[in-house]
């Protein structure tokens, strides 16, 4: 037994794993650099109006790390519709629902996420989903204008 007959699985399972696992990390890594870089930034200008006696500019969204504004409407559709492609793709003997079993009941798990997703859309989302400004209305927008956070019901 040679040692590149134990050495290539060993390689090919550490970088199967370890390179899909290492990008979202280090996408983390960098995300949280920039904004710690954006944050030095703000707070060297803040202290520098502070000594020069001048207003304190304030604090900038991107600082702030705005809250996402994502509709769950298009994940409930691609679920969906992902679902109901893999149940028409593995039906057999081309009748859709003959004894309901073998590879069809893959397909209701990524229906039910897209259902879910729909009824939460309907319920829930369109209360707290606000589209983007068109870049007429953004630009007569004051440049310091506050994010936005839906009022609750009481």
């Amino acid at each position: 037994m040679r040692a590149t007959d134990t050495l290539v699985p060993i390689v090919a399972i550490v970088c199967g794993v370890g390179i899909p696992l290492s990008i979202p990390i280090l996408i983390a890594v960098l995300n949280y650099r920039k904004r710690r870089r954006l944050m030095e930034l703000y707070h060297a200008e803040r202290m520098a109006a502070i000594e020069r006696g001048m207003e304190v500019p304030p604090i900038p969204i991107e600082v702030l790390g705005a809250p996402p504004s994502r509709s769950t409407l298009l994940p409930a559709l691609v679920w969906l519709f992902v679902g109901l492609a893999i149940l028409v793709s593995l039906r057999e003997d081309g009748e859709f629902f003959p004894g309901f079993g073998g590879g069809m009941v893959w397909g209701l798990v990524p229906t039910g996420i897209g259902l879910a997703y729909l009824i939460h859309y309907f319920v829930e989302g369109r209360k707290h989903f606000k589209p983007p400004q068109s870049a007429q209305s953004s630009a007569a927008a004051p440049a310091t204008q506050a994010p936005y956070f839906p009022k609750e019901r009481t």
